[in-house]
């Protein structure tokens, strides 16, 4: 078969056959949606604050820490393409402790982090739409994106998903084009270089764009493609660097307009997600309302893709995780499909509705960022010992560069997740 189109097996379960020997670009689709997920709002004002504060300096991280988002997601597709199970499945094979971990983390990551994906979506339209409060534009963003996700399958979503990281490809590329960046200095940035006090921007860069709980999401959009078998590896590589490759490039412009606008004229951004309203304004002084606009624009796109990203791909993580707390029984073509699917959906979407009136509660702050700092350590070092072991066929274990890869990965991930352990005992 090469028809791009997967068709449904006789258990219900999306199957592309074998992959086409031309045209495999026209097939690129699951990494783009991964990498839209993963970055967002916050992930623009940190990359933004490190161009406002170091300026071209920490250029080079921006490109190591795509290559380590190539590994992680390239890992996790390899396991789910190489067994023919999940990694939720590869989790359970490695203790009880697994699941205990990640349906903790899950539910509690969940409930902060649907408020706060919910509040990053309405910045922008309250600030185009100044008509309606910001948490109404929330609850309406919240509820909009758990329909979509409960009423379509993953092929509308992809495409949904394109058009979002589309337009904010274009208006962010576009805007560090306007600036004028200054080439020489952006490519004297690729040579490593930590400058004074840039230490934990620097691995912060490396680690935090792009790397979210949705990174393990990308074997579960990778089989929704219709790709089950060994066969489709080459095509999944492909994918998943393309799409990392778009992210580079759209980290790369943050930097440029964080340098050029923010560090040349010392302009100092607000912290959290609001930073980007500060940019909003700088954009019109210097631009004028049309730039201003298309920017937030832009800054909804990134916004909202990430909501959709989470609503949907965690929503199959913890519908995997539900299954297999139960045994491993119930069939994995009906994850979407499955009531645990559509109550995670409503967790992400109604409880944390709460948080946007009363605030965030400091315990539970304290609890979400420190099982949030033990995660991409747990995904890094969880793959490499799956990745090594007899569960996957010799010929798709890890050589020499993944297993270096993961490692540096998981070593990066640790010094974070210590870092932010620190933050959090400091206070």
């Amino acid at each position: 078969m090469s028809d791009s189109r997967a068709v449904v097996d006789e258990t219900g379960f999306p199957d592309a056959g074998d992959p086409p020997r031309r045209g495999r670009w026209k097939l690129i689709g699951p990494g783009i949606v991964a990498a839209a997920t993963g970055v967002g709002a916050g992930d623009l004002v940190a990359t933004l604050i490190a161009g406002s504060r170091f300026g071209y300096a920490l250029m080079w991280a921006a490109v190591v820490g795509c290559i380590v988002k190539i590994a992680l997601a390239e890992g996790s597709a390899r396991y789910h393409l190489a067994t023919g199970s999940t990694i939720l499945d590869g989790w359970r094979s490695l203790g009880r402790w697994t699941s205990w971990y990640f349906g903790i983390y899950i539910m509690i990551w969940g409930f902060v982090y649907g408020a706060t994906a919910m509040s990053a979506s309405a910045l922008p339209l309250a600030a185009l739409f100044p008509f309606l409060p910001l948490w109404a534009w929330a609850m309406i963003t919240g509820i909009s994106c758990a329909i979509f996700v409960a009423l379509n399958r993953y092929e509308v979503f992809e495409n949904i998903m394109k058009v979002f990281i589309g337009v904010m490809f274009v208006i962010v590329v576009g805007i560090a084009i306007l600036v004028a960046p200054n080439v020489g200095e952006a490519f004297m940035g690729l040579i490593p270089s930590v400058p004074q006090g840039s230490a934990i921007y620097t691995l912060g860069l490396i680690g935090g764009v792009g790397g979210t709980i949705t990174m393990a999401s990308y074997g579960y959009w990778v089989n929704a493609k219709g790709w089950r078998s060994p066969k489709w590896m080459g095509v999944m590589r492909l994918d998943n660097r393309v799409a990392y490759g778009v992210t580079g490039l759209f980290v790369i412009a943050m930097l440029i307009i964080g340098a050029e606008l923010l560090y040349t004229a010392q302009i100092t951004l607000s912290s959290g997600d609001r930073g980007l309203l500060d940019l909003d304004a700088v954009l019109e002084e210097r631009f004028g309302g049309f730039v201003s606009k298309l920017f937030l624009v832009g800054f909804f796109a990134t916004a909202i893709s990430s909501v959709l990203g989470v609503w949907q791909g965690v929503s199959l993580l913890f519908a995997d995780f539900w299954r297999n707390l139960r045994g491993g029984s119930g069939a994995r073509s009906d994850l979407q499909t499955s009531p645990a699917f559509r109550f995670y959906l409503f967790w992400l979407t109604i409880p944390p509705m709460v948080l946007l009136a009363f605030g965030r509660p400091f315990l539970l702050v304290i609890i979400y960022g420190a099982l949030g700092a033990f995660f991409m350590p747990f995904l890094a070092l969880t793959l490499i010992v799956l990745l090594n072991s007899s569960r996957v066929p010799a010929e798709w274990r890890s050589g020499w560069v993944s297993n270096g890869l993961l490692g540096l990965s998981a070593a990066l991930f640790i010094v974070l997740c210590l870092n932010e352990i620190w933050q959090l005992v400091a206070g």
